[in-house]
């Protein structure tokens, strides 16, 4: 039992084969700011490093930093 705390950055791109690509970063650093994502997500673009089934990233979607806390309220006993 006990509490676990995860943050993810999770960066969504359109691709040109119309439909989203999600790239998930476990512990992002504590002080990202929007700019520095912006500007991560523009390079990874530019760069063009992953090629999706539906095609190369185009353009930026969505940028979020999410904290999942889990709360273990039981532990099955040990045999």
């Amino acid at each position: 039992m006990g509490i676990t705390t995860t943050k993810v950055l999770k960066l969504t791109f359109n691709t040109n084969g119309g439909r989203t690509f999600v790239l998930t970063i476990p512990d992002p650093k504590g002080d990202l700011q929007n700019t520095d994502i912006d500007a991560l997500m523009d390079e990874i673009i530019q760069k063009n490093v992953f090629i999706t089934p539906s095609g190369a990233l185009i353009s930026k979607k969505d940028a979020r930093i999410i904290d999942t806390t889990i709360n273990d309220m039981y532990d099955p006993p040990k045999v």
